[in-house]
């Protein structure tokens, strides 16, 4: 089994994983890169741009300009209120490598199998495809088939992948851009969906953070839209801010 000397898991969060982005750059100032990825949802998209050979500010640019309708499109399809295939397509556009065993930097990417009921964990394969079935939030999104299976979001099982790497890194550090948040909420379908869905990625963390050996978790994420990648900078300040934070008290 290859063995790591610092690994980096990234958890799912929508939209705050743009502060993944902003996280990985405070760390990399502080020279600390990562010989290994593991990643969920969100966590997964900005994994994969970084295991490509991208600086965390050049994968943040390559979302210059695009909205969340260049990614989805309403689905009339009955598993799902949305379909995937602009997001897949600008993950086919925008990446060196087609396949994971030929990133640069190793990636895992954590999605769930919906018809097993557990999680799965790919190390090879198209990335596009297997990428779209860790965000594949349920309603939202319909599942993803991938060589006859069905897979969704990898974080109603695992939304923090630490324990993918716990037996071949000396050192994992967490990332983790959903922490849990119960203030006020809109009284619509959506909203109390993925309010029940933060619940259940909240409750799957627990383990997974105790298994790190630094976690970081930026705060104030909570108040963006998952629609409104208008904001995205503000939200990769906010994980730069809270990483160099975290590390100069560490440094201490």
């Amino acid at each position: 089994m290859m063995q790591y000397d610092t690994g980096f898991a990234l958890s799912g969060g929508f939209i705050r994983g743009f502060a993944h982005l902003g996280i990985m750059q405070a760390l990399l100032e502080h020279d600390i890169r990562p010989d290994i990825l593991s990643g969920v949802s969100a966590g997964a998209i900005a994994g994969v741009f970084v295991a490509d050979g991208n600086e965390p500010w050049q994968a943040f640019e390559k979302f210059n300009g695009i909205t969340f309708s260049d990614f989805t499109a309403f689905s009339f399809d009955r598993q799902g209120l949305l379909k995937m295939d602009g997001f897949v397509d600008f993950l086919r556009s925008n990446l060196r490598a087609r396949r994971l065993e030929e990133l640069r930097i190793p990636l895992i990417v954590t999605a769930t199998d919906f018809d097993r009921g557990c999680s799965v964990h790919f190390r090879e394969g198209e990335i596009a495809e297997r990428v779209a079935a860790s965000c594949c939030l349920p309603v939202l999104f319909p599942p993803r088939k991938i060589d006859g299976v069905y897979y969704v979001d990898g974080g109603v099982l695992m939304n923090l992948p630490v324990t993918t790497l716990r037996a071949t890194c000396r050192r994992v550090i967490a990332l983790n851009v959903s922490p849990m948040v119960t203030d006020a909420y809109r009284k619509n379908m959506i909203d109390i969906a993925l309010r029940v869905y933060n619940y259940v990625f909240q409750a799957n963390t627990i383990f997974q953070k105790e298994a790190c050996d630094l976690l970081i978790e930026p705060v104030g994420l909570d108040g963006y839209s998952n629609r409104d990648l208008s904001k995205a900078r503000e939200i990769f300040d906010r994980g730069y801010v809270a990483a160099r934070a975290v590390l100069e008290t560490s440094d201490d």
